[in-house]
């Protein structure tokens, strides 16, 4: 018999720098007694404990309060839902998302255009309206992206998994960061895909590519 591994993609908001740190935790992973998420800023973690009664409890950081918020879910909760938004208790701005890899994505965007606009109506400015320079550099603040999808990359071109216009095994291939992911290319022919990846949590859902096609 085989034991399904349940997944879930688990993000933050980390109230230091304010962006968003994401993973993707599965049961076996919270088999340990705590599992820690932390802020590549090294100011802020979130702690997750699997309950004796298979519960989950997170000891979340709130970029409002001065102390973490702690919520208690049961494991299909957790595993199950497509989205979960956990909200810090005395604003109900969400704090934690839990859910599948694109939902928890779309949250993170909305999360981020409701706070700016809470910001601006405070009189501040909007930390989110970042221009295109800032909104690159941003996208691999966090080191373990880049290197997560250099590796991909490079596994597949070893893998013959990546098709451009180039004979087979004759393409050579780099990647470029932009505002919307990175863009693949093979610099002999000039083919391009790109790849939306914009997080930690992309970036490791990006592990489970098997192919990519260069047009």
């Amino acid at each position: 018999m085989i034991l399904e591994n349940k997944k879930t993609s688990v993000a933050y908001r980390c109230p230091q720098c304010g962006s968003w740190v994401g993973s993707i935790v599965g049961i076996f992973s919270l088999s340990a007694d705590m599992l820690r998420l932390k802020c590549p800023c090294g100011e802020s973690e979130m702690t997750l404990v699997h309950t004796n009664d298979k519960k989950i409890r997170l000891t979340v950081p709130c970029f409002l309060c001065p102390k973490p918020h702690s919520f208690t879910i049961s494991g299909n909760a957790f595993f199950d839902k497509e989205l979960l938004a956990l909200p810090c208790a005395y604003s109900g701005i969400d704090i934690c998302l839990l859910g599948s890899s694109e939902e928890v994505l779309a949250a993170e965007k909305e999360s981020d255009e409701e706070l700016g606009r809470l910001i601006e109506e405070a009189g501040g400015e909007n930390p989110f309206g970042r221009n295109q320079n800032d909104a690159d550099s941003a996208i691999f603040s966090d080191p373990q992206i880049l290197e997560i999808v250099n590796f991909v990359i490079r596994d597949l071109d070893e893998a013959g998994e990546i098709k451009c216009r180039c004979p087979e095994y004759e393409g050579s291939y780099s990647v470029d960061v932009t505002a919307d992911g990175v863009l693949v290319s093979c610099e002999h022919c000039g083919a391009k895909k790109l790849v939306p990846v914009t997080s930690t949590i992309s970036a490791q859902a990006f592990l489970n590519c098997e192919h990519l096609e260069l047009e």
